[in-house]
Formats: structure tokens, C-alpha cells, sequence
């Protein structure tokens, strides 16, 4: 299951692209080099998210643009919220914005809700605008800043969801000297380190390396950590015409993995509404010692930027990642009655310490290779009397995915016979030697697609702009299984599967800019995900066309006149027009079915004065159903999605009380959900908080201490049908910080 990186002329010819025309095109001639107009970049906020919780610029709209001129919503966790709430995760970096919810299921990160609708499972988290599978436990050590695309994105990023998009923006090297050390010692043995170190090689040209371990006995919800991560850089040209940038990334996790805890009735005849969470600190571990959550991710990434003009620029960019995941969990359930000391069913008028535990297995052991090239176009220009503001691009990918799976004893493997546990004994560190396992290739999948879009953004008055923009894209994925009999390790019958899809999308939007501080934007934008999205193919599946989704939106924007503190607010309507289902007459896979979400965002950053800093983010979604559905179980028509709260937020807010000392608390907050497929039931809302405070030895040293789930809270944080993962109970961490 390990793999090498290729080299990167073969990737390249692999899509027909030649990387050697970058390194080998001849020099200009003197009077060739006259002739070509000297570019520099323009002045960048690179310290504005450093500096604050405040942005006013991204570059998920695939080329720099300033946050008022996207008519559709974008939430930005900045590098200051991520340090300052202490967040090492993508996930918990993702709980900074309102409508974020997670499924308990798979361990890797393909369970993220956005607005109630799957995010990750259909591929919508990126890495510096790059499709990054969703194999691994991301960690923030390189986060410049976290954006989130909320809505149909399928115009710049092809296939996708319908909550949104979600891309990490990776640090990159800049023209100063200037390294960082943070050390993190906190609850449950947490030991975390951090390095951050920039060098300017020459006046165009520098080199960045981030470095990153983590070791802890808990993270708080029953999980151990032990992972390490690496981010080189080296960038030339930094603000010329042409500039290149090579990058290196990679992250080892050797993570424990709690996969869940059951959920429990308080008597024997509570109706299923009753359900609750055990009565027990989320630290408790009931799975083996020997459960892991392994996996790791390398990136090679080449980017050259050519600038064609003060307003005009084509950054093109290949990648090569390799990803493997080799998890080994298992199911917690208590024991049948009849094998209870008590004989009775576990509730919780009959649970003690002595009731047993079964501890169930799941597997998942996956490699997966991809090839990733694109190449956008970003400009403003004058035409026909008005100002368009182009984007346009093209993107290549290549996906190959490897699935394994165990042999049963039948079939000439070995499987480990998991010891049951007792309630009033977690963490009583017993284990299998997983080893012993033998595993075969279950199934293969392999894709290669390509898209091609254009959008307009037209200033027809003075306050007025106009977009309009679509993008079409073409998939083929081959997925194969390999079966073999249930008794015998032979012979392999392989099942062929193939879905080929061409689909446009569509955006349109109008902004209204009456001043410097207002924008008020319509917007609405189209997507669709293909049946493949979780490169699984069957033959109920093969031949479904894809879904189709419109999310609508009407918001506004509004900057303070010094231009530090900025609010935005939209209502929306996402709807999936075409959802899967499965017709219960004919056990076929149809699009009959139809769902939708409405509800209302609000989101404020920046300095109220210039010692008061706040972060909140708002999500209320009051109209959530399900239209549509051939189900006769789980969710049905007219019912409520699972995952879906009706309220959900994040507040940050610090002050500085003296230049020395600043101090911090924040709260996040969910209403109650529905887990998938268990109708009838919600787990509760919550609300947690956190404290900080901060002390400034001097401008090289400074201390911050962190407290959050200040009153230990018990509550669920991600959701399945039979058990849910508990929230992460009361840590404290203490952080140096170290310039020089």
C-alpha cells in the first residue's frame, strides 16, 4: 500500500503537458526583452490575516478578488482565529462558520455537512484551489486561512455539492527573514510543535519550511494523536512576470480512533424521541488499543504565474498526490440481553458498571493516487465602453483509488477475536494484533475528467455590476470489483462498471455598490455531483444521471469607513432537484427525489476599536425538507433532513487590556439534529465556551493559555444511525511563541 512519487516530466505527459517549456524556453533577446512590459505585482494584505480575524480578499473565486464583488456567500477563518482558538484540525477549524455539521461514519473526513448537504463526500475541500481527496485527518499546521464557499460551486471547481466549497490556503513564502516556534503543552499529555520558517534568498526569491508534531494520550473525545507534517516552499520571480513556485507537502498521522460511542433509551419503553448520550466523560475510550486511524498525504505542486499586465495574470498548476488510509476501528455496542449479568436490555435505568460491551470491526484500508493540472486567467479590462472583470480556466484530473479488504477465516484469512469490555472499565487497554489480517483488493476505481469555464463580471454603471459565467465538464470513471467466493480465496470474479458524463453549470449574479462601504448582491449558481462522487460504482448506480442542485441568494455587505470592521448577511434557498433514492418496488437507484433548505447567514469581523476584536458567524435554517423521497424508511417525504440544525453559530471576541496582556472568550453553539436515517430522534443542542488570555514577554516571546468546553459539557458532535462521537470535553493548553 505505499507508493513513490513520479517524476514530474511523467506526470506532466501524462496530460499531454510539457513542464520542460517552462525550464528550457530560451532567453529573450535584449530587444525581445524591451519589448515585453515590466509587471510587478501589485501591493498584497498578506499580514491581514495574521493581524486579524478581518479579510476582505480570496481567491476561492479561482484569482484574486475583493469579497464584495462575489455575489454569492464566503466565510474566511483567518490565521489570527485559527492561533488564537488554538484550532489544529480542518474540522475544527470549519466550526468557526455557521451551518457546518458532521456525520459519524467514516473516520476520514468524508462525513462534513455544509447547510445539511454532504461536502466532502463529493469531493468540495480544496487545496489552493486544487481537488484534495478526502483520505485524511487534515491539520492546520500550514493554514494561511480556511475559506468557505457556501452554495452551488460548480461553475469554478466542476462536480460538486450542494452546501458549498471549502478551500485551505497553504502559506507561502514572501521577501522577509522571519521564523516562528510555537510549543503547545496541554490536557491528556499534549505535546504539539510548530515551525515556521521564511528566508529571503535574493530581492525576487525565497524559501519557506513548515514543520509539525503532535502527541497526545487524548484529544479530548477519546481519540490518541501522534502525527507529524512537513511544508516546503521555494518561490522565484516573487512579483514579476513570470513567477515560479515548487512546493512539498507532507502529513503522517498515527492516530488513534475513537468510532463512537451508542446511544441509550432511559427505560425499556421510552419512545425513541427518549434517546440520549451515556452518561460518561467524553474521554472514555471503549475501543481496543490496537484501533487506529492511520494515513498520510504527499503533494508535489509546480505553479508558475505569468503576469500580463498590472491587472492580468495566468497561474497555471500541476500536482501530484498520493494518499493512503489504513484504519482498523470498531463498532461500540453493549451486549444482547441475554448475555447482560442482569439479563436485561442496557438502558439506562438498568446500565452499571458491570454492563458488557461488544466491540464490533470496521475496516477501511484505501490508496489513492491523482494527477491534478490547471491553468486560470484572471484580468480587467475596458470593451465596448465598459469594464469586464474576466475569469476563465481549464483543469485536467486524473483519479486512481485502490480498495482492500480482509479475507473472512473461510477464505483463508485470520480474523482477531476482539475481547468485550464492561461499562465501568474504558480504556482498559486491551488489543489485537492486527497483523495478522490478510488482505486482498476489493475494488478499483479510475477517472480522468477535464473542464473548461468563463465568467464576466461587467460594470454597466457606476454602482451596478453584472456576472455571468458557465463551465462545462467532462468524466469518465471505471470502477471494478473483485469478489471471491465466501469459502475459498478463489477465483476472483471481476464486475466492470463505467459512467461517462458531460454537464454544464451556470452562474449569474448582480451587485449593487452605492459606496465604498456597501454591496448588496443576487446571485444564483447551479451544480451537479455525479453518481461516482465517492468513487464507488454499482450496477444500481452506473447508469444514474448526475443531480442537479440551484442554491439563491440576496445578501448585502457592508465595510466600516476605516475599513476595519466589516458584516455581511444573506438569505438563500439551496435545492437538490434531482436527489437519489432507492425505489423500494424495483431495489433500482432513481433521481425522484427532491429536497431543500432556506434560512438566513449573518457573519461580522474586525475591530470594533483598536483593542476590541470580534469574530461571529450565524446560520439559521428554519425551512429544511425533504420534498420528494421513494424511501419507506429513515427519512421520509416531508420530513426534516438529517444533519440539518435549525441554529448554529461562533463567536470570538478578544481585548486588549494592556499593551502586554489581551484576553479572549468565545462560544459555539448548535441546535439539535436529526442523526441519518433514524427518524423520530434528535440529539440535543449545545453550547460551549472558551477563555483565553494572553501575555507579551516581549516582541519576540509571548504565552497564551486556552480553556475550552469551560464547564466540560457532554454533548455529540457528529451523528450516525446507532452511535454519535462525542464533543471534546474541558482542555487546557498552555502555547510559547517564539519570533526571530
Amino acid at each position: 500500500m505505499k507508493h513513490t512519487l513520479l517524476p514530474l516530466g511523467a506526470l506532466a505527459a501524462g496530460f499531454g503537458l510539457s513542464l520542460s517549456a517552462f525550464a528550457q524556453a530560451p532567453a529573450p533577446t535584449p530587444s525581445a526583452d524591451r519589448a515585453l512590459p515590466t509587471v510587478k505585482a501589485k501591493a498584497t494584505k498578506e499580514e491581514e490575516g495574521k493581524d486579524g480575524v478581518q479579510a476582505t480578499e480570496t481567491r476561492i473565486g479561482k484569482g484574486k478578488q475583493d469579497l464584495r464583488d462575489i455575489p454569492q456567500s464566503i466565510s474566511v477563518v483567518t490565521e489570527k482565529l485559527i492561533d488564537d482558538r488554538n484550532l489544529d484540525t480542518l474540522k475544527e477549524a470549519l466550526k468557526q462558520t455557521a451551518g457546518i455539521s458532521f456525520l459519524a461514519a467514516e473516520g476520514g473526513e468524508e462525513d462534513i455537512r455544509l447547510r445539511g448537504f454532504p461536502l466532502q463526500a463529493t469531493g468540495d475541500v480544496f487545496v489552493d484551489g486544487m481537488r484534495d481527496p478526502a483520505f485524511y485527518e487534515r491539520d492546520a499546521f500550514n493554514y494561511e486561512r480556511l475559506e468557505v464557499l457556501r452554495g452551488s460551486a460548480s461553475m469554478l471547481f466542476g462536480r460538486g455539492s450542494t452546501g458549498g466549497a471549502v478551500n485551505q490556503v497553504n502559506k507561502q513564502p514572501r521577501l522577509i527573514d522571519r521564523h516562528a516556534i510555537d510549543v503547545t503543552v496541554g490536557s491528556h499529555g499534549h505535546v504539539r510543535a510548530i515551525g515556521d520558517f521564511n528566508v529571503r534568498l535574493d530581492e525576487n526569491s525565497a524559501a519557506r519550511i513548515g514543520t509539525m508534531a503532535t502527541e497526545a494520550d487524548n484529544n479530548g473525545a477519546g481519540s490518541s494523536i501522534s502525527k507529524a507534517g512537513i511544508a516546503a516552499s521555494w518561490r522565484t520571480g516573487i512579483g514579476e512576470r513570470h513567477e515560479f513556485q515548487v512546493s512539498l507537502y507532507h502529513l503522517d498521522n498515527h492516530n488513534g480512533m475513537n468510532y463512537g460511542m451508542p446511544f441509550i433509551r432511559p427505560n425499556a419503553s421510552s419512545p425513541v424521541g427518549d434517546t440520549t448520550l451515556l452518561p460518561v466523560d467524553p474521554t472514555a475510550y471503549y475501543g481496543l488499543a490496537s484501533d487506529r486511524n492511520h494515513g498520510s498525504a504527499s503533494t508535489l505542486t509546480l505553479q508558475h504565474t505569468l503576469r500580463l499586465g498590472p491587472n492580468s495574470e495566468l497561474v497555471t498548476k500541476v500536482r501530484k498526490g498520493e494518499y493512503e488510509r489504513d484504519q482498523r476501528a470498531g463498532t461500540v455496542r453493549f451486549a444482547a440481553a441475554a448475555s447482560q449479568p442482569d439479563r436485561q436490555t442496557v438502558t439506562l435505568a438498568t446500565l452499571t458498571p458491570n454492563s458488557l460491551i461488544n466491540r464490533g470491526t470496521q475496516l477501511k484500508m484505501q490508496d489513492m493516487d491523482n494527477v491534478l493540472a490547471q491553468s486560470d486567467y484572471s484580468g480587467s479590462f475596458q470593451l465596448a465602453g465598459l469594464k469586464h472583470s474576466v475569469q476563465a480556466g481549464v483543469d485536467m484530473a486524473q483519479e486512481k483509488k485502490w480498495v482492500y479488504g480482509a479475507r473472512s477465516a473461510a477464505q483463508g484469512g485470520v480474523v482477531p477475536t476482539k475481547p468485550q469490555t464492561r461499562f465501568g472499565t474504558p480504556d482498559d487497554g486491551a488489543n489485537v494484533d492486527e497483523s495478522v489480517r490478510v488482505l486482498r483488493l476489493a475494488n478499483a476505481y479510475f477517472s480522468k475528467g477535464w473542464g473548461a469555464y468563463a465568467q464576466d463580471l461587467i460594470q454597466v454603471a457606476p454602482a451596478l455590476k453584472l456576472l455571468v459565467g458557465a463551465r462545462y465538464d467532462s468524466l469518465q470513471g471505471d470502477y471494478e470489483t473483485y469478489a471471491i467466493p465466501n469459502n475459498a480465496a478463489g477465483p476472483v470474479t471481476t464486475t466492470a462498471y463505467r459512467m461517462k458524463i458531460g454537464d454544464w453549470s451556470y452562474r449569474a449574479g448582480l451587485l449593487f455598490q452605492p459606496s465604498a462601504q456597501w454591496s448588496f448582491h443576487l446571485g444564483s449558481a447551479t451544480s451537479f455531483n455525479t453518481s461516482g462522487d465517492a468513487y464507488s460504482l454499482s450496477a444500481a448506480n452506473v447508469d444514474i444521471p448526475p443531480e442537479k442542485a440551484i442554491n439563491v441568494e440576496a445578501g448585502a455587505k457592508w465595510d466600516s469607513e476605516d475599513g476595519r470592521f466589516s458584516v455581511r448577511t444573506a438569505v438563500f434557498r439551496s435545492t437538490k432537484l434531482h436527489e437519489r433514492n432507492t425505489d423500494p418496488l424495483l431495489s433500482i437507484v432513481t433521481l425522484s427525489g427532491k429536497r431543500h433548505v432556506a434560512g438566513f447567514e449573518l457573519e461580522l469581523a474586525g475591530r470594533l476599536t483598536p483593542q476590541w476584536e470580534v469574530f461571529g458567524s450565524y446560520s439559521w435554517l428554519p425551512v429544511a425538507k425533504i420534498d420528494v423521497s421513494s424511501a419507506t424508511g429513515g427519512e421520509l417525504q416531508g420530513q426534516r433532513p438529517s444533519l440539518t440544525p435549525e441554529h448554529s453559530g461562533s463567536l470570538w471576541t478578544t481585548y486588549q487590556l494592556t499593551p502586554d496582556v489581551r484576553v479572549g472568550g468565545g462560544l459555539n453553539a448548535r441546535s439539535g439534529m436529526q442523526p441519518i436515517r433514524n427518524p423520530g430522534y434528535y440529539a440535543k443542542g449545545w453550547v460551549t465556551g472558551e477563555l483565553m488570555a494572553e501575555y507579551r514577554h516581549s516582541h519576540a516571546l509571548k504565552f497564551k493559555a486556552n480553556l475550552s468546553n469551560v464547564t466540560n459539557k457532554l454533548y455529540a458532535d457528529a451523528l450516525y444511525p446507532g452511535h454519535y462521537i462525542p464533543g471534546a470535553g474541558r482542555l487546557f493548553q498552555l502555547t510559547g511563541s517564539y519570533v526571530f
